[in-house]
């Protein structure tokens, strides 16, 4: 892999200064400005500087359909997805919906099976909810494309509100969106929501916002008025997991969720896959929701079956929760191992294609092999696409014998528009699409590996169209030298306390070091100690084993290792230029 083009961030001199007038340490002050904050309030976690959930269209019909339902004894049963998003939104409206008078006879949940249901609120995933006889379906993180499966229910006399934030589909270039009773997405036509990138999890929990002012206002809610901010946890993690921007409003959801954690009140679910994951919940970051819980949950939907993943995030029982998270962990355990084998074949059949071409790569990859798991390929795409910078599609057969693939995108390279523009030009190639600018899935509609070639043809021709050697450039973006006196651990707590993720990237710094020492450890990290203006570092470059020239230029983040009681600075390395 070619090592990254590094590019220092630029720091606007006025915004920084202002942000350091408003009592922000200097350093974390540059940091902010460099990512487009432009002044002190935009900091502000507080509840009350959530966006308006009256912002949100559709959300008064929502609220009502819900209430109808509620307050007539209705059946509900909430449509999940089977990642975290999906998961944590079921959870947080079984949760929220009880909290706001739902009796727990009127609840009910389905999660569509990977390998078997597909993506959505399918006409076979409505026929399976029927079995609970409900009256009102509720989707959380879909449904926004499944015209055909709200046409379905809708004619069975089921009524239906769509929750969701993916992107609508669109039919001869018209978006078209489900004729559902009610639909909330911040990214359907006509909605004024500022938060374009809230998560499937967030737009549930604002859905119970709505729900509760409209019961509010028939003076019918429960006494105690029902808190709903202890279901931040949960949005908090299926926000990270599912790696939407972290805008302002996003930070907030996140940062209220953490403050939970931190504070042990979390569901117990939440706190029972910290311990699984010997994670410690009291210094609970982003990084350990979207590598660490975020990965368990998911697996449990790649591997096995959602509802594990449910089944621990709705319990109320601690022991029950450790029980499931640990079934969680050893799922997890198993989809590492699978990952691993079929990255190694992927690289394979990657290094395969670069020698077909003359040691040239294509603007766009798709990859195939007769092994591959197709709970898997999304996160192999992911992997693949880091590694070449490219858009990638990995393909493995489904059960039903279906061509299925999932890819991942790069910066400029908007996936599902693409797709959309592979199936005008193929009428016949592809059998389903959707998704969204950076990750995608597709079924192709023949069988045959020609179709594979067919599909890798018509994606890199749009990638030959839309992307030039610029956009195919690696880069790492950094925030320049780490000022000496500023590597220290009382740094390192302040970085680590705020909420970094997607959009909002994690402080990396860049500088030139002598290296002093450096051996392997654990047979595939490099250990170092460096050299820097007469200080000495220890610093470590996970999963690289090709050693350093004597002097190099580094890019590093900043962390605390802590062995045995003790705290200590140390550098993980991220690039050498």
């Amino acid at each position: 892999m070619n090592a990254p083009k590094l590019i220092e961030r630029d720091v606007p001199p006025r915004t920084a200064w202002a942000l350091e007038q408003a009592g922000i340490a200097p350093l974390l002050a540059r940091l902010l400005a460099s990512r487009g904050v432009r002044e002190a309030a935009e900091l502000d976690e507080s509840l009350t500087q959530l966006l308006p959930p009256t912002e949100l269209k559709g959300l008064a019909d929502a609220g009502r359909l819900l209430a109808d339902a509620i307050q007539q004894g209705q059946r509900l049963v909430i449509v999940a997805d089977y990642d975290c998003d999906g998961a944590t939104a079921c959870a947080v409206m079984l949760r929220g919906l009880r909290l706001l008078g739902a009796q727990p006879g009127q609840l009910g949940y389905v999660v569509p099976d990977r390998a078997v249901h597909g993506y959505g609120l399918t006409p076979a995933i409505v026929d399976l909810a029927l079995e609970q006889r409900p009256a009102l379906l509720v989707t959380v993180d879909n449904g926004i494309a499944s015209l055909a499966g709200v046409a379905h229910a809708r004619a069975v006399g089921l009524k239906v509100l769509v929750t969701d934030h993916h992107l609508p589909a669109l039919i001869d270039d018209a978006i078209v969106v489900p004729e559902a009773d009610a639909i909330v997405n911040p990214n359907q036509p006509g909605c004024a929501f500022a938060s374009k990138s809230l998560a499937g999890v967030g737009v549930a929990f604002y859905v119970l916002l709505g729900l509760r002012a409209e019961l509010r206002a028939r003076a019918a809610l429960p006494s105690p008025e029902p808190r709903l901010d202890g279901l931040l946890d949960l949005v908090a993690l299926g926000t990270v997991a599912d790696v939407v921007k972290l805008d302002a409003n996003n930070r907030r959801l996140v940062a209220q969720g953490l403050r939970r954690m931190r504070a042990g009140r979390a569901q117990p679910g939440v706190m029972a896959l910290f311990s699984a994951s010997k994670r410690d919940a009291s210094k609970a970051q982003g990084f350990d929701l979207g590598f660490a819980l975020g990965p368990r949950i998911n697996a449990a939907g790649r591997l096995a079956d959602m509802t594990l993943g449910i089944e621990c995030l709705t319990t109320d029982d601690p022991e029950r929760a450790l029980e499931l998270a640990t079934q969680l962990d050893a799922i997890n355990r198993e989809r590492r191992e699978i990952e691993s084998g079929m990255r190694e074949m992927a690289e394979a059949r990657l290094e395969s294609l670069i020698e077909a071409l003359s040691g040239t790569l294509p603007p766009a990859v798709a990859l195939f092999d007769a092994d591959f798991h197709e709970g898997v390929v999304g996160i192999v795409a992911s992997r693949i696409k880091d590694r070449v910078h490219r858009p990638t599609f990995v393909f493995a057969r489904g059960t039903d014998g279906k061509l299925k693939g999932s890819g991942r995108s790069i910066p400029g390279f908007h996936l599902r528009d693409a797709l959309d523009l592979v199936s005008k030009r193929e009428p016949d190639l592809l059998a389903k699409f959707g998704g969204h600018a950076m990750a995608a899935g597709a079924t192709l509609a023949g069988s045959d590996l020609g179709d594979i070639s067919r599909f890798a043809l018509a994606l890199a021709r749009v990638a030959e169209e839309w992307l030039n050697e610029q956009d195919l450039t690696r880069t790492l973006r950094h925030d320049g030298a780490l000022p000496a006196d500023a590597a220290t651990a009382e740094t390192a707590r302040l970085l680590d306390a705020q909420v970094w993720g997607q959009g909002f990237e994690a402080p990396v710094f860049c500088d030139r070091f002598e290296v002093i020492s450096q051996r392997l450890v654990g047979e595939k990290h490099l250990k170092l100690r460096l050299r820097r203006a007469g200080s000495l570092i220890d610093a470590i470059w996970f999963n690289r084993i090709d050693m350093l020239p004597e002097r190099a230029t580094l890019a590093y983040r900043l962390s605390l290792d802590e062995w045995q009681g003790q705290q200590r600075v140390q550098y993980i390395i991220e690039a050498c230029a």
